[in-house]
């Protein structure tokens, strides 16, 4: 069956490889960048030889592949290998196209100031040179790099959140940046999810596998949840809840995490989590402004 033209088009655009080049001063941050990159799906390859770049472009871009992100580190570690950066880069843009270059620098104080606190050797320094002649040796090797660059990052008064702010927004894809919000209902008895970063337990609430009309229902059935959510705790509950989380995720999303897993937990997983998972999912989905799922891991499990 041939496909329409704007579904060539969408096809295209999905498969068009995007290339980041991290480079830029030692003790500028190229580290945390490249976890930024990686929380955004990048494929991130640290201190690769420059004369490795376009193998490497081409096999992870070729068929049967899945990557199509990726974020390649390449600095003054690469030693003798690094004065092949430049040209390197030239011949990417001309075969792969969509290459991006992410430059990192800071001042020299602040960069001195990194490297006593790390009590590293300036990779650039020469014999018995200090951390500062480094610098300066760095800077001057760096300056066609810089040139090159499609966006400079001055890391000298940023703090990692600032940067990954800084980072997200030049590359970063729409709403890519936003938390995502998983509420996972689970039975103790099958153990609780290990991912979890909030665990709650509801086997406070009366167990409607007791009551025998409501045992072959589970807590997406009107009956279930009717019973579970008119029981005299669960509102205060529901609602102490709620004020804990309208206080949680917006703390998340300031420190920059990505997902937040929240299980909630009964004894078999059928009845009372099922319900209240569900109460607290809808909630998340109204008033967070971030992606929220709801996984009910243990229903169907006998």
């Amino acid at each position: 069956m041939s496909s329409s033209p704007t579904t060539a088009v969408e096809e295209t655009d999905v498969h068009t490889p995007e290339v980041v080049i991290i480079t830029g001063m030692s003790g500028a941050g190229r580290t945390q960048v490249a976890k930024v990159l990686e929380d955004l799906d990048f494929f991130v390859i640290d201190n690769l030889p420059p004369t490795l770049l376009d193998k490497v472009v081409e096999l992870a871009f070729g068929p049967g592949s899945s990557v199509q992100r990726m974020a390649l580190v390449a600095d003054i570690r690469g030693r003798e290998f690094f004065g092949r950066l430049v040209d390197a880069i030239r011949d990417l843009r001309r075969t792969t196209g969509n290459v991006q270059v992410v430059y990192l620098e800071a001042d020299d104080d602040e960069l001195v100031q990194r490297f006593e606190e790390s009590r590293r050797r300036h990779p650039a320094a020469e014999g018995n040179s200090g951390v500062l002649e480094g610098i300066r040796n760095e800077r001057e090797l760096m300056t066609e790099i810089r040139g090159l660059a499609d966006l400079v990052i001055d890391t000298s008064d940023l703090n990692v959140h600032e940067l990954r702010d800084r980072v997200v927004d030049a590359l970063g894809k729409p709403n890519e940046a936003a938390l995502h919000i998983n509420v996972v209902s689970f039975g103790f008895k099958h153990g609780a999810p290990r991912d979890a970063d909030l665990v709650m337990d509801v086997r406070f609430l009366p167990n409607p596998h007791w009551v025998d009309e409501l045992r072959p229902y589970n807590g997406l059935d009107a009956p279930v949840r009717d019973y579970v959510l008119g029981q005299p705790a669960t509102e205060p509950f529901i609602a102490a809840f709620r004020s804990l989380l309208d206080v949680v995720v917006p703390g998340y999303i300031d420190e920059g995490k990505r997902h937040l897993t929240i299980a909630i937990g009964c004894t078999g997983g059928r009845h009372r989590s099922v319900a209240i998972s569900d109460a607290i999912g809808s909630y998340l989905s109204e008033t967070s402004g971030v992606p929220v799922t709801v996984d009910h891991r243990d229903l169907g499990q006998e």
